[in-house]
């Protein structure tokens, strides 16, 4: 913030501003936030009567498009997007592939919703940790199916390939493989679904540095604003656009 509006340049401001007249001020003003809130342990210490966990399941059909479902319920902050960004990114494959059931009680298991900066550091991440389970049950299949170490598969591109080599499966057919259940690894169960329910170890805590410049005329009081800067540290930004 201090170099965007050119800290170090405001005594020269300042002085220039003097030579006409005019009175020039600069101010700073920083925060630091507890978000994310849970964990559950230390609401309840203070007396909540819920944990502040979150849950999420991801469904992979056989035609390999993707359902996640999570108790994070969006009021517009666009958890349609972020959420299925997190997903496609991970597999390679289309945002459109993705889809987000949310709020509709018959279909998602318990959640604990969304307030208090929490969609992402909690529910994403309960998100990622239900996607790490279905990964590793692919990789299993697409190892078992390509006849390869399974710690030679990597996803990339929506497919599932064997490193150093050309071999590879697309998702649709490890996810048709996983219903089908025709050539599974012994003692595997069919499907491709899998829950996570997490509940965070501790608060983020997102800090941000707001710098205001002005000028004010001694003659007649008024105020003009002549610059201002506000620099957020949010961590990882899965979408800038939706801060």
């Amino acid at each position: 913030a201090m170099k965007a509006i050119d800290y170090a340049g405001f005594p020269a401001r300042k002085a220039k501003a003097k030579a006409s007249g005019k009175l020039r001020g600069i101010g700073v003003s920083c925060y630091i936030e507890a978000c994310g809130i849970a964990p559950s342990k230390a609401v309840g210490s203070l007396g909540a009567g819920v944990g502040l966990w979150e849950s999420a399941e991801i469904r992979v059909n056989p035609v390999g498009t993707i359902e996640v479902l999570t108790g994070s319920h969006s009021h517009g902050q666009g958890h349609e997007t972020t959420f299925c960004q997190i997903i496609a990114e991970r597999l390679g494959v289309p945002i459109s592939q993705v889809s987000i059931v949310h709020g509709d009680t018959d279909k998602v298991q318990f959640g604990m919703g969304t307030y208090g900066s929490r969609s992402l550091a909690v529910g994403g991440t309960a998100i990622v940790k239900a996607m790490e389970k279905v990964e590793a049950k692919a990789k299993k299949i697409a190892a078992h199916a390509l006849e390869a170490s399974e710690s030679d598969i990597v996803i990339e591109n929506g497919e599932f390939k064997v490193t150093g080599t050309d071999k590879s499966i697309a998702l649709p057919m490890v996810a048709l493989a996983a219903y089908t259940a025709h050539n599974l690894p012994d003692g595997m169960e069919p499907g491709l679904k899998e829950t996570a329910f997490y509940d965070p170890t501790n608060f983020t805590f997102p800090a941000g540095a707001y710098i205001c410049e002005l000028e004010v005329d001694p003659g007649t009081g008024k105020t003009s604003f002549v610059n201002f800067v506000a620099a957020d540290d949010f961590g990882r930004l899965i979408n800038p656009m939706i801060v």
